[in-house]
């Protein structure tokens, strides 16, 4: 199991509240209809809360976005697909695509677990 966790920040001009809209509404939905998509076994955003912001210029993150995947060789199937220009013609909408940060990781250690919570499948 590997994950893909990008940072997010959204294209200059864009406010918070278009970048999460846009998102949540119309790119998360994008993945789940593609054949790219169909590689991702579990895909999450975490959005930075709206009440954390100063301001539309605030040059911090704007969310995270995680994606599962059987292995690197599904990810690396999932962005060789024709139709993942589809996604990343969408990503250059709302992403000021040159701060993005990506990390491929293997499979959650769980260090320590307050919350009684299931540990990640391996």
């Amino acid at each position: 199991m590997v994950r893909l966790t990008c940072l997010l920040r959204r294209k200059p001009g864009m406010t918070p509240v278009e970048f999460h809209d846009h998102w949540r509404d119309v790119h998360g939905p994008l993945i789940a209809t593609t054949r790219s998509g169909s590689y991702v076994l579990r895909y999450e955003q975490h959005p930075r809360p709206l009440a954390d912001y100063t301001g539309d210029d605030d040059p911090g993150y704007d969310g995270i976005t995680v994606q599962w995947f059987e292995s690197l060789e599904a990810y690396q199937a999932s962005v060789a697909e024709p139709d993942f220009a589809v996604i990343w013609d969408d990503v250059s909408k709302f992403l000021d695509v040159d701060s993005l940060v990506p990390v491929v990781t293997e499979a959650p250690r769980l260090v320590f677990d307050k919350l009684g919570l299931p540990a990640p499948e391996a």
